[in-house]
């Protein structure tokens, strides 16, 4: 168990993947400037299951993933940090804000990778880039098809999890796995109902039924 910084925010985390904040809340404001005195900075995320990210009142998640913090700048408008997703925790109890949220977390084993899920990795990896090529019809996305992938592939299936557009409760879900193989799998069938989804909204806006999707 350890004590930690929490930042809560409306979006989880995943591990492998990036974090870049803009802070403009006083009580975050504190937290980067005890974050800059450390040798190896580092905060939780947790994401918000109601409310607003500033002006507490918040219902917070149980699982959430360690920052690991890159770089911290300002400029003449903000402050902010650079970090990428590491370890995942579990809070065991939060703790009175100082002035910023802490927990009192239980940090969870990282997934074990077996060179036996290549297939299935490199099989998700294209259906989540068809999608993701899909979705960008619909509007603006965080990642596109051509999102680069980390040469780890236990690091690889994170990102194609944190590249999916999709809501909170499934990326909880995907950052609960319980193993390599689960993670995937998880991730194929959100993708797989995602294409459902996409092609239903089109179908209805073009006014004709549209076949059934190839997702296998």
């Amino acid at each position: 168990m350890a004590i930690m910084p929490m930042f809560p925010l409306g979006s989880l985390l995943m591990p492998a993947m990036p974090l870049n904040l803009r802070i403009f809340e006083e009580r975050y404001l504190k937290l980067l400037g005890d974050l800059m005195g450390e040798e190896k900075p580092e905060f939780g995320v947790v994401g918000i299951a109601r409310g607003l990210e500033v002006g507490g009142g918040e219902g917070r998640m149980s699982i959430g993933t360690i920052a690991q913090v890159t770089e911290i700048g300002a400029t003449g408008e903000f402050l902010g940090l650079e970090s990428f997703g590491g370890q995942r925790f579990r809070v065991n109890s939060w703790l009175p804000d100082d002035p910023y949220p802490v927990a009192d977390i239980e940090l969870i084993p990282d997934l074990v990778w077996d060179v036996s899920l290549m297939p299935a990795r490199v099989h998700l990896e294209a259906q989540v880039r068809k999608l993701l090529a899909f979705a960008s019809e619909f509007g603006e996305l965080n990642y596109g098809a051509d999102i680069e992938l980390s040469d780890d592939p236990m690091d690889a299936c994170w990102q194609l999890a944190g590249a999916l557009p999709i809501g909170e409760l499934d990326r909880f879900d995907l950052l609960s796995s319980q193993s390599a193989e689960h993670l995937i799998s998880q991730t194929h069938a959100i993708v797989a109902t995602a294409d459902d989804t996409l092609r239903a909204i089109l179908a209805i806006d073009d006014g004709e039924p549209m076949p059934p999707p190839e997702v296998s």
